[in-house]
């Protein structure tokens, strides 16, 4: 049981801190397993070493049943190469203008890419989260490519666009229970080879796998709003309203946004923009309700509906807490399998944040508000006032004239929110007969 301190307050021990967070993890590693994700990054994730620490959350997801295929980028390797031979590198909008010194670097530097990653992944460090690790890893010509051509009276040669994925020849290795690598090169059915933006391979491959997530792990947080705040949820529509307006500033989110938009307008569950420099970014992504980076959705994460039967467990973890502090009046599971059909709840990407109730009295065209609740994590972001508004719209349908609340904490809001403080004898009389006088709960009244 959590202890009590000196201020009354719940502490919670080690224990329950460690059970709690499993507890909110435990829904994520039902729903990611089996499913695949496709990971995508630059060459400078493999040329700073921050691959290796990579590795260890990439082995975490591997043993949670999570199928992978990384698709890496070699853009800093190809220009020290280049560098290395006194030869500059050509681009137009953005695209490396790929000549046959250009070619002969991005293949070179792509199997040597290719090798320090599989070599990563075949650590097994007694003592180290890569322990017990048995990853095996695949990698071929999977990639069909054709050249780009000439683009506004520029050749650009060598460096092709993905013509097509050979999905089923993925889906056997990630079977297999192997992880994939692909690199940012395709091959002509003639025997060419082309090379690729990363992020056109990345986004390729999740639409042909039907993948559940594309993440792309870059040297910023995630796209960012007109004051430089992160923007950390996109739909479909409101990232292409950005791109077409030119409110995307960076240049890689010029790049990678739009790989992100296509995939997730194909069918991929959801595509998320990363940063590479935070520790554990990707678990912390992947996780946790908040995120670390932008994501982007084909529809909005946010769902206001009725209740079922289902979302029980969901609707105690938000109560629970606030029971347990006095806050609101304890419901056992068997009184919320009866009352149900009372609730709405508020839904964020598949997890209940918010809940509340209407109990009517109808004899007396009245209505009790009750069970208003709201994860801590989404508090002060318009959840319950979200909630409150459905009730009351509810409320209205079954022809009520007003709502009421007992509260013993936030009157203040719901006096913001139009209720007016009143006494108990303002109760309907059912509703006064099981008043609490302990409690001393606060009565606001709303007309309808």
């Amino acid at each position: 049981m959590p202890k009590l301190s000196a201020t009354g307050r719940t502490r919670l021990s080690a224990q329950d801190r460690f059970i709690d967070w499993f507890q909110s993890v435990a829904p994520y590693i039902h729903a990611f397993r089996g499913k695949v994700f496709v990971i995508a990054f630059g060459g400078e994730v493999v040329a700073d070493g921050r691959f290796f620490h990579l590795t260890h959350d990439l082995n975490l997801l591997a043993a949670l049943g999570v199928k992978l295929v990384l698709v890496h980028g070699s853009r800093p390797q190809i220009e020290g190469k280049l560098a290395a031979q006194k030869i500059r590198g050509r681009f137009s909008e953005k695209l490396r203008i790929t000549d046959g010194a250009a070619l002969e670097a991005a293949m070179e530097v792509a199997g040597k890419i290719r090798v320090q990653i599989e070599a990563l992944l075949s650590m097994g460090l007694p003592n180290s989260p890569m322990a017990g690790a048995h990853i095996r890893v695949a990698s071929g010509n999977f990639v069909t490519a054709r050249p780009i051509g000439v683009v506004d009276g520029v050749d650009l040669m060598h460096t092709g666009e993905v013509r097509k994925i050979d999905a089923v020849a993925i889906e056997r290795r990630l079977k297999d229970d192997e992880l994939v690598v692909l690199s940012p090169l395709g091959y002509s059915p003639t025997g060419e080879v082309f090379n690729l933006a990363m992020g056109d391979v990345a986004a390729e491959t999740a639409v042909a796998l039907k993948a559940e997530k594309l993440i792309f792990l870059t040297e910023s947080a995630g796209v960012v709003g007109r004051r430089g705040e992160l923007l950390r949820e996109l739909t479909v529509r409101e990232a292409q309203g950005l791109l077409a307006k030119g409110r995307i500033q960076s240049e890689e989110m010029q790049s990678y946004l739009p790989a992100a938009v296509r995939a997730c307008d194909h069918g991929v569950g959801r595509a998320h923009l990363i940063s590479g420099h935070l520790d554990d970014s990707l678990l912390l992504e992947l996780f946790t309700h908040k995120g670390v980076g932008t994501l982007v959705t084909p529809d909005p994460l946010e769902t206001l509906r009725h209740a079922k039967i289902d979302d029980i467990g969901g609707i105690l973890r938000l109560l629970e807490p606030l029971e347990a502090e006095g806050i609101l009046v304890k419901r056992n599971r068997d009184l919320l399998e009866m009352e149900i059909d009372r609730f709405w709840v508020m839904e964020h990407d598949r997890m209940i944040i918010g809940c509340a109730a209407l109990y009517p009295f109808s004899d007396e065209r009245s209505g009790e508000l009750a069970g208003l609740a709201v994860h801590p994590e989404f508090r002060g972001r318009g959840a319950g006032e979200r909630l409150m508004v459905a009730i009351e719209k509810r409320a209205r349908s079954q022809r009520l004239k007003q709502l009421f609340v007992l509260t013993t904490r936030a009157e203040h809001w719901f006096v913001e929110r139009g209720f007016v403080e009143t006494d108990v004898g303002a109760l309907p009389d059912r509703k006064k007969e099981l008043y609490n006088y302990q409690r001393r709960s606060v009565v606001l009244i709303k007309k309808l």
